[in-house]
């Protein structure tokens, strides 16, 4: 049996969080209807633009959360990313479309709502603040909307028959409107942050005379981590509901009242215990509008109190997440974190068709044990094996109680016949593949992974290749048609990051990369401290078009390796390249990578030798980028800057002026001089230091040429447009992360067509001056014109 990966920086599907910043506060104090007005123009501009731009690569790979099914049409659904996208499919899963990220950005802490009556009427939370937002149009346009204050928590609940009553939650309390989302107060009552709601679907009411209106109202629920509220009087008033539970810290929580009926069933989930030896807590339920709570830990849960072996997610079996709906709410879902990999350990999605007395597992994702039901995606059908998450969302059909989904770490699935057969909605082959050969795969705008680097074969246009985050390397056989990802024979030994390429100028197919097992090098994770920065890295060669990888790392740390380049004077097979190795500093190989030796003397400082990007002119020049560093949270002056050599690394000098920000992120050269060199940083704490600088004197001066947010990445020259220079910002970024001059610097451009804002590198295709290659840090890589 083989070890599935571990939650860790080598995960597969590591997750990456990342500070989404707010919407410009500007947008806020313009009054409502120019406000629809300007997001309706901007955004009939980005589509009109965005429509040549077209995501590649694979699709999923990523964290996806807080997913939402229409309680009109079960295949429009919405899913959101913790690395700021949020993604629209009307097709069931087939296909998705990142939402402008000028209208919404992914929020990983509220579930979207669809209007229960307006198919193109949908609520959401914008952005890492949580920002109440709105769109009339099916997701073109956005707008804030109403006056919460908080960071919207937990989801946005709309009354069925009433939509004008809602409840939105935050970190701190709840909050109700009674005129469809424009003016908001907080409940009193509810308190802490939010989990859930259930509002029952509205009695119409029997007089319109002013009877007393509580008789009309069918109880209202809310949830938070601090327990279950109730209100008989539509929000007015409200009482806690949690006896019988054994104790707070809710994780989830939903309800079910038939459309006719008046019998209202509830579930919550808390985290299980071990007390006398049997397991406690888990999933609850409550018959009696939450005056009283019984275990639902009913016949065929998984009940572990020890872990089954050593891949165990713990060794208790805990419940996260618990669905139901007004439709049938007897029918009821449970979401499992496991206890081992092989049944009836597993993540289960378990259901319950009697109110939680007894449950049957309805996923079974992995190929080795017999009743696999679940659709294989690359990882499962490459590796033969399932990698077991907990879902960081699910969402159930609010008419059809057979029809959920759920999204982790990776990937999305999606169940339309109550757990029998579960389908990929991350993913899906390409049609027409023979049965057991190496498949390829379709990208269908479920993009979500981090993408350092694009690449088109030096010798073969029809080869692709994308150095990812979390899933390692992809390669293309169809120019960028479909999408290979990399076998499991002859991986790299360090699989979750690939950063960069080294092609050999003479010999096809032979190319070096540069493998991680930590990712976000130097984007925000990393400089802030969010995720370690220790782990295993080095250099592998290829000999055919990077199929396959043998390891080449003598003489190198076991670090992290984030750029590579070749000299290509060296002679062929006794080839000379540099690598840059985060933490340690820069190693030169003179016989085609077999050993390396330190070559850094002068480089950074003994305190920061986080090396980032190599450069190598046509000229002999060898640059290298030293990043960031922080200590007791300030940043460290000595190392920041770029270095140069004159002699292949054998002494390295800091270029004059190159430390004009203490957190530089990306470096380029211009091929035709080498005194022409582009920087772009990043504010640092307390210095508003980011941009994009340019020397024309090797150092002597420095000029900001522009200064768009606080996270400048670099800056990229069109090989055959004299004065075009591509301009990206990668975290940060208020606006566009891409922006175009074509007049040497001296005037910007935003490119409003692409829907995704944390932008990394832009490359030009070597066949066609037209179109450009984008990479980013969380929406994978994009095709583009090269002027919008």
């Amino acid at each position: 049996m083989n070890e599935p990966f571990s939650r860790s920086a080598g995960s597969i599907f590591g997750t990456v969080m990342l500070m989404l910043l707010p919407l410009m506060a500007s947008a806020m104090l313009i009054s409502a209807d120019a406000a629809e007005k300007a997001a309706a123009e901007s955004a009939s501009g980005a589509q009109r633009a965005g429509a040549a731009w077209k995501p590649l690569g694979l699709s999923g790979g990523g964290a996806m959360f807080a997913p939402a099914i229409s309680p009109i049409d079960g295949n429009t659904m919405m899913i959101n990313c913790d690395m700021s996208g949020a993604y629209l499919t009307a097709d069931g899963g087939l296909t998705w479309r990142m939402i402008d990220h000028a209208q919404l950005r992914g929020n990983t802490q509220c579930r979207p709502a669809f209007h229960p009556k307006d198919p193109q009427t949908i609520f959401a939370a914008g952005g890492w603040n949580g920002a109440l937002m709105v769109t009339h149009d099916g997701g073109r346009t956005w707008k804030p909307s109403g006056n919460i204050v908080g960071e919207l928590r937990g989801e946005i609940g709309i009354q069925t028959g009433k939509p004008e009553c809602m409840l939105a939650g935050t970190t701190t309390d709840v909050w109700r409107s009674i005129d469809g989302c424009a003016t908001w107060t907080a409940c009193k009552g509810p308190h802490g942050p939010c989990v859930g709601f259930h509002l029952p679907p509205a009695v119409p009411s029997a007089s319109s005379s002013g009877d007393d209106q509580a008789k009309h109202h069918r109880p209202w629920f809310a949830a938070t981590t601090e327990g279950v509220w109730r209100s008989d009087d539509g929000g007015d008033t409200w009482l806690e509901k949690s006896a019988g539970l054994p104790w707070r810290e809710l994780r989830s929580f939903t309800g079910g009242t038939p459309a006719k009926a008046t019998d209202t069933v509830l579930y919550c989930t808390i985290p299980s215990k071990v007390e006398g030896g049997k397991l406690t807590g888990g999933i609850f339920r409550s018959a009696d509008g939450g005056d009283s709570w019984q275990s639902a830990m009913g016949a065929g849960l998984n009940l572990d109190i020890k872990a089954a072996d050593q891949w165990a997610m713990g060794e208790v079996a805990q419940y996260h997440q618990v669905v139901t709906t007004d439709a049938k709410p007897a029918t009821v879902y449970a979401f499992n974190a496991n206890t081992g990999i092989a049944p009836p350990h597993q993540t289960a999605a378990f259901r319950s068709d009697d109110a939680g007395k007894s449950w049957k597992p309805t996923f079974f994702p992995d190929p080795r044990w017999p009743g696999a039901n679940v659709e294989p995606d690359y990882t499962t059908t490459t590796v033969k094996q399932f990698y077991q998450d907990v879902p960081c969302g699910v969402a159930i059909d609010a008419r059809d109680p057979d029809h959920v989904m759920q999204v982790d770490g990776g990937r999305c699935h999606i169940t339309r016949d109550g757990g029998k057969t579960w389908s990929c909605g991350h993913t899906r082959p390409a049609p027409g593949q023979a049965k057991g050969a190496p498949l390829d795969w379709l990208c269908n705008g479920l993009v979500v992974t981090t993408t350092w680097n694009h690449y088109v074969d030096p010798f073969d246009a029809k080869l692709r290749y994308i150095c990812y985050t979390d899933i390692g390397f992809a390669r293309s056989l169809d120019a960028g048609e479909t999408w290979r990802w990399w076998g499991l024979e002859g991986r790299a030994p360090w699989q979750n990051t690939c950063y960069e390429l080294a092609f050999d100028p003479e010999i096809p197919g032979k190319v070096w990369g540069a493998f991680s097992n930590i990712h976000d090098i130097p984007n925000g994770n990393i400089i802030w401290g969010n995720h370690g920065d220790k782990g295993e890295g080095g250099v592998c060669v290829s000999g055919d078009h990077a199929a396959t990888w043998t390891t080449a790392s003598d003489g190198l740390p076991k670090a992290p390796v984030t750029s590579l380049v070749l000299d290509p004077k060296s002679p062929k097979g006794k080839r000379t390249l540099f690598a840059s190795v985060f933490g340690h500093g820069v190693y030169r190989s003179e016989d085609d990578g077999k050993h390396w030796v330190l070559r850094s003397t002068g480089v950074g400082s003994d305190a920061d030798l986080r090396v980032v990007r190599l450069q190598l002119h046509a000229d002999g020049t060898l640059f290298v980028l030293v990043t960031a560093m922080r200590k007791d949270k300030k940043f460290l002056a000595d190392g920041p800057g770029l270095y140069r050599s004159m002699d292949q690394g054998g002494h390295w000098d800091l270029v004059k002026g190159s430390n004009v920000s203490l957190w530089p992120k990306d470096v380029t050269v211009d091929p035709k001089d080498s005194k022409v060199i582009y920087l772009g940083a990043c504010d640092t704490s307390g210095a508003q230091t980011a941009g994009l600088y340019r020397t024309k004197d090797g150092g002597a001066t420095w000029t900001k040429l522009a200064r768009q947010g606080s996270e400048h990445f670099g800056a990229y020259l069109h090989p055959h447009r004299a004065g075009w220079i591509y301009m990206t910002l990668c975290e940060g970024a208020p606006g566009s992360g891409l922006w175009l001059s074509k007049d040497d610097g001296a005037t910007w451009t935003a490119m409003t067509g692409l829907p995704f804002s944390n932008v990394q590198r832009v490359t030009v295709d070597p066949k066609d001056d037209d179109v450009i290659y984008v990479t980013t840090f969380g929406g994978s890589v994009w095709k583009g014109p090269a002027s919008e």
